[in-house]
C-alpha cells in the first residue's frame, strides 16, 4: 500500500448490476507525514478550491511537525488574508500562529520578479541592466504566454535547491486549463531556445563585415516582412534582447527539463482538486490520464464541495410525493403568521370574538390612544403560511437537495469507473470562504478524514 492511500473506501462507483465498487481512500495524513515526500503539488482546472487545499495542507502538515513552504500563484491573495498576512510576495514569510513542532512558510510567485532574478544570477551587471530595461524584455517577463507557468516550474525548482524546507506545497497557477501548468514552461523553453531566436542571434554572432552582410542579404526580406507586420522598432527591441540574452538560452532549456524530471520523481505527489461536477471532473481525468503518460506520480483526488443531507433516507421523489398531497389537502389547522415587522408567531384560524378571542383594540378603525384622528389605518401586510404549506415548500427543499446529491455521486461515479485505482478524499461543502487559520484547520480535518457529509457516497 503506497503513502496516501488507506485501506477501506471513501464511497465507489456503481456498477451496471447495481452494486458499489470499492475506490481506495486517500489518507492525506500518511502523505504529508511520509519524509520521502518533498513535493505536493495541487492541480486542476479553476475555480476548484485548490488555493484552499494547498494552504490547509500546509498547515497540518506544519503542525504535524514538518517545516513546510507553500507556493501560491492566487491572484485573489486569498492565501495571505486566511493565514494572518497583509501580503505575499516572491520572498516565503513565515506564518504566525502555528500550533506544533513544525514551521509554516509561504509566498506567491511574482513572475517578473522571478525572471529578473534568473537575469541577475546568469549575466554581469552590464548585460543583466541592458536585458531588463529591454523593451522586448519587459513584455515577456510581464505577459508572455506560459511565463507565469515557466517562472513557477523556476521558482519550484529554486526552492527545491535551497533545501531549507522538508515539505514545498504548490498551488499551480490557475488557468484555462489545468493542462498548461506541464505544457507552457516546455513551450516557452522550446521558443528561448528556438530556431527562431537562433536565426535572430545569427546575425550579431558573426559580426564584422561577414555578419552585416549576412543580415542585408540573408534576412533583409524576413527583417523587412516582420517589421511591417511587427514593426520596425519591436524587431529592434527582440534582436537586442536576443543578442544580450545570447549566453543565457541554452539555460532555460536546462533548467526546464530538469525541474520537470523533478516533478517525476519519487519524492513528489500530486494532487489532483475537482468539484463534483461535469466539467471539472471531465479536466481532474483528463489530467489524471497525462500524468500517467509523463510518468508524474499521483497520491490521487481531491474533492472538494461535496453536498449530503442529514435525511438521506427520504428521498427526492418521496418527499415530492409528500408535498404534492399536502398540497392537495386543504385542511383547516394552525398557521404561521410572517409578520411585516419581520417576526414569526402561531395563531387559531380566525382572530374572532367567535373564537374565543377579546377584540383587539388596536385593529383597523379603532381608535388608537395618542393617535391623530384623522390618520389613514395602516393595511395589514401579514402573511399567512399554513402549517401544511411550510412542510410541502421544505419537503420541495429537501427534493432538490437529494436531486442535487445524486447528480454529484453519478459524475463522481463515472469518474471512478474510469479510474478505479484513483484515491479519493472527499470534503463537505461549507457555508462560507475560509478566511483564517481555523478554517484551514477545518479543511485539513475534512482532508484527512475524508469527511463527504451524509447521502453524499
Amino acid at each position: 500500500m503506497t503513502a496516501g492511500t488507506k485501506a477501506g473506501a471513501d464511497g465507489g462507483a456503481r456498477t451496471e448490476g447495481g452494486a458499489e465498487a470499492l475506490v481506495p481512500a486517500l489518507d492525506t495524513d500518511a502523505l504529508i507525514d511520509d519524509p520521502d515526500i518533498r513535493i505536493i503539488v495541487c492541480c486542476g482546472s479553476g475555480g476548484v478550491g485548490k488555493t484552499t487545499t494547498a494552504a490547509a495542507l500546509g498547515v497540518r502538515a506544519a503542525e504535524r511537525g514538518r517545516k513546510v513552504v507553500v507556493l501560491t500563484i492566487d491572484p485573489a491573495r486569498r492565501l495571505a488574508q486566511s493565514m494572518g498576512i497583509d501580503s505575499l510576495d516572491n520572498v516565503p514569510r513565515r506564518v504566525k500562529g502555528i500550533e506544533g513542532a513544525g514551521e509554516l512558510h509561504a509566498m506567491m510567485l511574482d513572475m517578473k520578479r522571478t525572471f529578473d532574478e534568473i537575469v541577475e544570477a546568469h549575466a554581469d551587471g552590464e548585460r543583466a541592466r541592458a536585458i531588463l530595461e529591454n523593451p522586448f524584455y519587459q513584455s515577456l517577463s510581464a505577459g508572455f504566454a506560459g511565463t507565469q507557468e515557466y517562472m513557477a516550474m523556476e521558482k519550484l525548482g529554486q526552492l527545491r535547491a535551497r533545501d531549507e524546507w522538508d515539505l514545498i506545497v504548490v498551488d499551480t497557477p490557475p488557468s484555462r486549463s489545468a493542462l498548461d501548468f506541464l505544457d507552457a514552461p516546455k513551450r516557452l523553453g522550446s521558443f528561448l531556445d528556438g530556431k527562431f531566436i537562433k536565426l535572430l542571434m545569427a546575425p550579431a554572432k558573426m559580426g564584422g563585415r561577414a555578419g552585416m552582410k549576412f543580415l542585408n542579404v540573408g534576412m533583409s526580406m524576413m527583417t523587412g516582412t516582420l517589421g511591417k507586420l511587427l514593426g520596425g522598432q519591436f524587431l529592434r527591441d527582440v534582436q537586442t534582447f536576443v543578442a544580450a540574452m545570447d549566453t543565457m538560452f541554452g539555460g532555460f532549456r536546462t533548467r526546464a527539463d530538469a525541474t520537470y524530471k523533478l516533478l517525476q520523481a519519487p519524492g513528489t505527489a500530486f494532487l489532483v482538486v475537482a468539484t463534483p461536477e461535469r466539467d471539472a471532473l471531465r479536466e481532474a481525468a483528463y489530467f489524471v490520464e497525462r500524468l500517467a503518460a509523463e510518468d508524474m506520480p499521483l497520491a490521487g483526488l481531491v474533492l472538494n464541495r461535496v453536498h449530503g443531507s442529514d435525511a438521506a433516507r427520504l428521498s427526492a421523489e418521496q418527499a415530492l410525493a409528500a408535498a404534492e398531497n399536502l398540497d392537495a389537502e386543504n385542511l383547516e389547522s394552525a398557521g404561521i403568521v410572517d409578520q411585516a415587522a419581520g417576526k414569526a408567531g402561531l395563531r387559531g384560524p380566525a382572530d374572532s370574538p367567535a373564537a374565543g378571542h377579546a377584540p383587539d383594540p388596536y385593529t383597523a378603525g379603532s381608535a388608537v390612544p395618542g393617535a391623530d384622528a384623522d390618520q389613514e389605518p395602516q393595511p395589514d401586510n401579514t402573511t399567512v403560511v399554513t402549517t401544511e404549506e411550510l412542510t410541502a415548500g421544505l419537503l420541495r427543499l429537501h427534493a432538490e437537495r437529494m436531486q442535487m446529491v445524486a447528480r454529484e455521486q453519478d459524475t463522481r461515479d463515472r469518474f471512478t469507473a474510469l479510474h478505479p485505482e484513483v484515491a479519493v478524499t472527499a470534503v463537505a461543502a461549507l457555508p462560507g470562504d475560509v478566511h483564517d487559520l481555523s478554517g484551514l484547520r477545518a479543511i485539513g480535518d475534512r482532508l484527512a478524514t475524508g469527511s463527504a457529509p451524509a447521502g453524499a457516497a
